[in-house]
């Protein structure tokens, strides 16, 4: 066993231990760094640990140079600059085989003999799914986290990107790839249709060792990000909220089916953690004061911020949909947009966000049919729904956002005193 620790990653406690398991759980895979693999087993592949076991980032495939460069540079555009120049420069060297030849770790994938590597290796069998074309893998790591999903970039031989795999390997991440998929399928009709952005498709869906598994069509190679002070697109909002639909009629938010799930939702968190009670407080509150307000209800995108979007041409792209839900007020994505760009891109914090997603709403909120009265329910409503998101993810062992919990409460209470 002490061997065995000291060379399978699987008994790692950091992100590597994380994706090996995710990647390789099942016991009848040899999973070796540094050393080779039980004598009689066969080498199903290797991948170099980059750039270090202590501080692995990358996991690329070793033995096809051109997966290996294509690995580094897929998706390149829509990084930040100074990944965006690591990532290029290890490209430009692998094409020439030369990460092949550097000093990484590398990791090897065995398996005993007869054993068919579709039988146990991810991979090999989300190739068979998409036509046997893809049967190269490269897999980032960062630390481990509950509300995060290993990720794939699946290849075929000649490096050309076949898919993007989400692995969901707990109850939290599970719910996330089984949202996503089903969003992608019931979008495969209105992409791009009257302003609805690009979305990429669902390729295939697997359960996998208790995993769930999505695998969604390769980005466009020309998609570039929407740069982080970019307007709102209302017109494009309006589209992932109505799914090439009519305007739905107002409706008030008291008795709608938004307020049943969210009063619902906040007694069920009020038996699971202490600030679950305040939640069931705060929607009764967001009913005295809003119950008889009457505005359009529809879908939202559910994480409708820059790192999300990306254009090609003229055309909006839109991808990780895995939050996407129906019977929300529309202008939540506007909301979400503008409250996420100051918590996440400016650092700061939740109050001074919640006054830029209010200014936010008042600036561009006319165009999607918010008036004064719509516009304050949508940012009271909106602040309930994202503290319920966090504690479903909470809940679901994913641990709390502390940036959000309790502070998301605070300006609750204090936006009705």
């Amino acid at each position: 066993m002490a061997g065995r620790a000291s060379t399978d990653p699987r008994c790692r406690d950091d992100g590597l231990g994380w994706v090996s398991r995710a990647l390789f759980g099942d016991e009848r895979i040899a999973l070796t760094v540094g050393v080779e693999p039980p004598a009689g087993s066969a080498v199903a592949a290797r991948y170099a640990v980059v750039p270090s076991v202590a501080r692995a980032r990358f996991l690329l495939p070793l033995g096809a140079p051109r997966v290996t460069a294509a690995a580094l540079l897929a998706y390149n555009g829509l990084r930040p600059a100074t990944i965006r120049l690591i990532r290029a420069a290890l490209g430009v060297a692998a094409r020439v085989g030369a990460v092949d030849r550097a000093p990484f770790p590398v990791l090897t994938v065995a398996l005993p003999a007869g054993l068919h590597p579709a039988e146990v290796l991810l991979a090999d069998r989300l190739a068979a799914l998409l036509g046997g074309g893809a049967r190269y893998a490269a897999c980032g790591v960062r630390p481990p986290d509950p509300n995060h999903k290993p990720t794939l970039q699946l290849f075929d031989g000649a490096g050309r990107p076949r898919g993007y795999a989400k692995i969901g390997w707990n109850p939290a991440t599970r719910a996330l790839v089984a949202a996503e998929a089903a969003a992608l399928r019931e979008l495969s009709g209105v992409a791009g249709i009257d302003g609805h952005p690009r979305v990429p498709r669902l390729l295939a869906e697997a359960d996998w060792d208790g995993r769930a598994v999505a695998v969604v069509e390769p980005l466009p190679p020309q998609v570039r990000r929407v740069p982080a002070g970019a307007a709102p697109d209302p017109v494009a909002l309006l589209a992932v909220a109505r799914r090439h639909r009519p305007p739905a009629e107002p409706r008030p938010l008291a008795g709608s089916p938004f307020l049943s799930r969210l009063t619902a939702e906040a007694r069920r968190s009020a038996a699971t953690t202490p600030g679950g009670s305040r939640a069931v407080r705060a929607v009764a509150a967001l009913t005295r004061r809003h119950g008889d307000v009457a505005v359009e209800f529809g879908h939202w995108h559910g994480d409708w911020v820059p790192w999300n979007l990306g254009r090609q041409g003229g055309d909006l792209v839109a991808w990780d949909w895995e939050h996407s839900g129906p019977d929300v007020p529309v202008g939540f994505d506007l909301a979400h947009d503008a409250f996420h760009r100051a918590l996440v891109l400016r650092g700061e914090p939740v109050a001074p966000a919640v006054a830029r997603m209010a200014a936010a709403l008042a600036r561009h909120g006319a165009r999607l049919g918010l008036d004064l009265r719509r516009q304050r329910l949508v940012v009271d409503a909106y602040l309930l729904e994202l503290w319920l998101r966090a504690w479903r993810l909470a809940d679901a062992g994913a641990g709390w956002n502390r940036r959000l919990h309790p502070a998301l409460l605070d300006v609750v209470e204090q936006s009705g005193d």
